[in-house]
């Protein structure tokens, strides 16, 4: 059953309706769903299980592993609901839900992971190696990860929780912290797990090691890319505000003030660059767009705003911030399908193991409790108490549509006042050639906020990405590699690369230069092909269409074609799509698939198909190709399906093969594409 809300104040809220007493409901909504499958109060947060293929605890592992891993669910479980009721129990310090204390519950549950003896024990970091049979010193464990999250919540429900505690029983805890704080992690986002174990530690006058605390520090630091985000391993993605933009503001309260001013000021200062676009990633309704990996945590996006909040000079705009933060709530909770037995299911929206990593277990979505943090803020902070405001799209003209290109981390993102949608771009992504749930979550083309992205709906084809089949060996590759140049000239210029392997050299490799614009309702595509071996056929997919009853319409204009989709989405919301193809492709066709499509269990994509039969004849060399989405039936105009007045090439053959060239659209805009010049520009 989805989550209604009962209090709602449009007067403070006229977006969303929600208010601090709106989100406690949530919270509690959220609670009574997790503790309805706890059996007595005994047992820890296990919960049902959905998917048991790809999660952990995995079946196929030998016993040993198995057990590290049932000790790794119990304490994930544990730190991850309690993120929604520390900060629950902090406003209701005598919450009740399904019949228990969730005081009484919790501080039984802390202490008991932390007792050596106790039959929920977790282990500690030497337990854990010894458990696994890896002799491996430079092995982590999921354990790492929640230590951070229960020293967090500990924390915001001090009062409940924490103080209640005797000397004793405070140093049992301590000691578990402690040996994670100082164990081996991992070089990229874990060290900040590391940092404020060590910093709670530290608060309560436990002694840590300063050294490795100020070298966590500085590696974190040198994870910056500027504009706000992190490099998180090679990727970026929301690990970069919901742990990196969390997780630092945190630690700067608990220690980087004092300790570590410098380094503090650094951590404060990048938050702030982050809010000042942040806020246009999201949508005019405030939704999450579906992009990366752990997109099981859903609306923890938000809780960079709170990060931001908690510093000693945030500058997050407080009503926007709720603004988000509530639409991106609804966007999950306000769905039947995101739910089983009460519990958030392993996907976007319903279970959808496309997307399901094997890090994760049946209690991983809870950190979509991060959300929940910013009830930390009194009732008086005017993230509460600040009148609703929808930032950019208060300001966008009729058909206008603002784009933010930011270099540092390779993103392109576009909020679009026509359809109300943000489209995301996105660059410097390097995944093995055999990695497709990487390819999905990092290299597509487009990640809209109203059409999440799909998986194979068929070996021919993706959504919103190129698919290269050698017809000489019946082969399939598909791009792996993202170069990014950037934009000129309200122009952005990618590479991608067909199974780009380091073992050859990048000249052998067949390639594609992309240039795409925004336009009113979506993005039009010029790219050149980068081919050195043909005969090939290659297919571009347009996004995935939930299929719950669709019209297909055919549509022609000259050399010029579009397919047509009218529907509904799974929650019965008007969907309207077009394709179209107006130069260097052959047709467009239809895949039809199922189990593909977050939000729909039926899907279609459309996709268009070119073949290049000569290896070094010349041209034609350009693709154009535009996709366009209303989240209505109003019929999209002709001007807008076949948006080409004209093309000036360089080259007299007007093949694209060498020159700017100029696209004058039908509207007016004019748009120059140059591909020379971008080997000395592109980055990883």
């Amino acid at each position: 059953m989805k989550f209604i809300p009962k209090t709602l104040d449009y007067e403070l809220s006229p977006y969303t309706g929600l208010t601090r007493e709106s989100w406690l409901e949530a919270g509690r909504y959220l609670l009574e769903g997790i503790f309805r499958n706890i059996p007595d109060d005994s047992h820890p947060v296990v919960m049902p299980r959905t998917e048991t293929e790809i999660t952990y605890p995995h079946l196929a592992d030998s016993q040993e592993a198995q057990k590290t891993q049932q000790t790794a669910e119990v304490f994930e479980g544990l730190a991850r609901s309690f993120f929604i009721a520390a900060p629950m129990l902090q406003n209701i310090p005598d919450l009740e839900v399904a019949g228990y204390s969730i005081a009484d519950y919790y501080k039984s549950h802390v202490l008991r992971v932390c007792t050596p003896g106790d039959r929920l024990y977790v282990g500690t970091y030497e337990d854990q190696q010894a458990l696994s049979g890896c002799a491996d010193p430079f092995r982590t464990f999921q354990q790492t990860v929640e230590t951070s999250a229960l020293a967090i919540c500990l924390w915001i429900s001090r009062e409940q929780i924490w103080d209640t505690y005797t000397r004793e029983q405070k140093d049992v805890i301590a000691a578990f912290l402690a040996g994670y704080a100082h164990a081996n992690t991992v070089p990229q986002n874990w060290r900040l797990f590391n940092m404020l174990d060590m910093a709670f530690l530290h608060m309560e006058g436990y002694p840590i090691q300063r050294d490795m605390m100020r070298d966590h520090a500085q590696a974190i630091l040198n994870y910056y890319a500027g504009d706000g985000w992190y490099r998180d391993g090679h990727s970026f993605d929301y690990y970069s505000c919901w742990a990196f933009n969390v997780y630092a503001p945190i630690w700067n309260l608990w220690y980087g003030y004092r300790e570590e001013p410098w380094l503090a000021e650094q951590f404060e200062r990048h938050s702030n660059r982050l809010m000042e676009t942040y806020a246009d990633f999201f949508d005019r309704d405030g939704w999450t767009n579906m992009w990366g990996r752990s997109n099981i945590y859903r609306n923890a996006s938000t809780s960079a705003f709170d990060g931001n909040l908690l510093l000693a000079c945030g500058k997050a705009d407080p009503g926007l911030a709720r603004r988000i933060c509530s639409g991106s709530l609804m966007q999950f909770l306000g769905r039947e399908d995101v739910f089983s037995q009460g519990v958030p299911t392993l996907g976007f929206y319903g279970q959808f193991s496309p997307l399901v990593q094997g890090y994760s277990c049946a209690e991983s979505p809870l950190w979509l409790g991060k959300a929940f943090l910013c009830l930390h803020l009194p009732k008086e902070h005017p993230f509460w108490s600040a009148r609703e405001n929808n930032g950019t799209w208060e300001k966008l003209k009729s058909r206008e549509v603002k784009v933010t290109c930011l270099d540092g981390p390779a993103l392109c993102f576009s909020n679009h006042q026509e359809n109300g949608e943000t489209i995301l771009r996105t660059g410097k992504v390097v995944k093995h050639p055999g990695d497709v749930h990487g390819m999905w979550n990092y290299a597509k083309l487009n990640y809209n906020t109203k059409y999440p992205w799909e998986a194979s709906p068929c070996p021919q084809a993706e959504a919103q990405q190129y698919v290269l089949k050698d017809l000489s060996t019946g082969e399939y590759a598909r791009a792996n590699v993202t170069f990014w140049q950037g934009q000129r000239d309200g122009v952005l210029y990618r590479r991608q690369f067909f199974d780009y392997s380091l073992e050859r050299e990048s000249h052998w490799i067949q390639a594609v230069n992309l240039a795409d614009f925004v336009v009113p309702c979506g993005i039009f595509r010029v790219d050149k092909l980068r081919l050195h071996r043909c005969p090939v056929e290659l297919t571009l997919g347009s996004y995935g269409f939930p299929d719950n009853g669709t019209e297909v319409i055919k549509r022609e204009e000259g050399d010029a074609k579009a397919v047509i989709l009218k529907g509904w989405d799974s929650q019965g919301r008007e969907k309207q799509m077009a394709m179209t193809i107006c130069g260097g492709w052959k047709e467009l066709r239809l895949a039809y698939s199922r189990g593909t499509n977050p939000d729909s269990e039926k899907s279609i994509v459309v996709y268009a198909v070119a073949e290049r039969e000569k290896q070094y004849g010349y041209g034609p060399y350009l693709l154009l190709s535009q996709v366009l989405t209303r989240e209505s039936h109003q019929d999209f105009t002709r001007e807008e399906l076949f948006p080409l007045e004209s093309v000036r090439y360089t080259d007299p053959q007007g093949m694209g093969g060498y020159g700017p060239l100029v696209l004058t659209l039908r509207d007016g805009t004019k748009r120059r594409i140059e591909f020379e010049g971008m080997e000395g520009h592109l980055c990883l």
